[in-house]
């Protein structure tokens, strides 16, 4: 599992096209608990994208935008997707997801990921991205 200084994205293999350039990683139970509850909507536009693991379901309670979702099996297959997902709303759980793709409303839609996709994630070196 990447440590809190590493950085990604998620590509989708299946259609080709990038999904996040800006990953950031909810692994701890605080992070995976938190999510994106209390970002403003302007800090998750296009190109974010959080990946929480372990996780089979999500709520948006205190979120200030909907959200595009992507559950992932253990080899980050696609197998439920929720689009344009708004705020205090409760997310379905899935026991095959074993982990969560969080991305800005209208990602999945834009770039025709769907269930049965392959997601790559891939994680580098925070110290080594410029600005």
């Amino acid at each position: 599992m990447p440590s809190p200084n590493l950085s990604g994205y998620a590509f989708n293999r299946t259609r080709q096209t990038l999904l996040a350039k800006r990953l950031a990683l909810a692994a701890t139970h605080w992070s995976r608990f938190r999510g994106l509850m209390g970002t403003p909507s302007g800090s998750f536009g296009l190109g974010n994208g959080l990946w929480i693991v372990p996780c089979h379901g999500i709520h948006t309670f205190a979120m200030n935008f909907p959200i595009d979702v992507a559950y992932l099996d253990s080899s980050k297959v696609v197998v439920h997707v929720e689009h344009n997902l708004r705020p205090w709303r409760i997310a379905r759980i899935s026991r095959d997801a074993a982990s969560v793709l969080e991305l800005p409303a209208r990602t999945l839609a834009s770039t025709g990921t769907q269930i049965g996709d392959a997601i790559e994630i891939t994680w580098r070196d925070s110290a080594d991205v410029t600005a």
